[in-house]
């Protein structure tokens, strides 16, 4: 026995719903693939912020305090020239930052500032991410380490 309301009704078509299921999957897709890419360009940004940290406190730690050295004081550096020369080459390598000498001119401390542009991210309207860097430069004396 069926009924006569039962079989008066059409099934309810599917279609449509696959397609629908593929959009929102390949969104999300493509938000994950953009985390990723991004986010990796992120982490180089960072590594590079802290390499050119480390390089302009390199730099700055070459302008050695001369009279100090050569009548055989602890290793210092003439802070003005450390300043400069660290600066110049943060300003070479195109990004801002300071630099600190603390320690009694013993240590440099420089910081880096930079962008980079994203490129998934920039869908969402994050065109840019900002980073830090860090470096912590200290004079020693000798081949060894700190002989002060």
């Amino acid at each position: 026995m069926t009924t006569v309301g039962a079989l008066s009704h059409p099934p309810r078509s599917d279609s449509g719903s696959v397609t629908l299921f593929l959009v929102i999957s390949v969104v999300g897709l493509l938000a994950l693939v953009g985390l990723v890419v991004d986010g990796g360009a992120k982490v180089r940004a960072v590594q590079r912020a802290d390499t050119l940290a480390a390089e302009a406190g390199r730099a700055g730690g070459q302008a050695i305090n001369v009279p100090a050295a050569i009548t055989g004081d602890a290793p210092t550096v003439d802070a003005r020239a450390a300043v400069a020369a660290a600066q110049d080459y943060l300003i070479r390598n195109g990004v801002n930052g300071t630099v600190n000498v603390t320690d009694a001119g013993r240590t440099l401390i420089v910081t880096v500032t930079s962008t980079t542009e994203t490129i998934f991210l920039g869908i969402i309207g994050i065109n840019s991410m900002t980073v830090h860097g860090h470096a912590q430069v200290t004079l020693v004396r000798g081949v060894t380490g700190a002989d002060t």
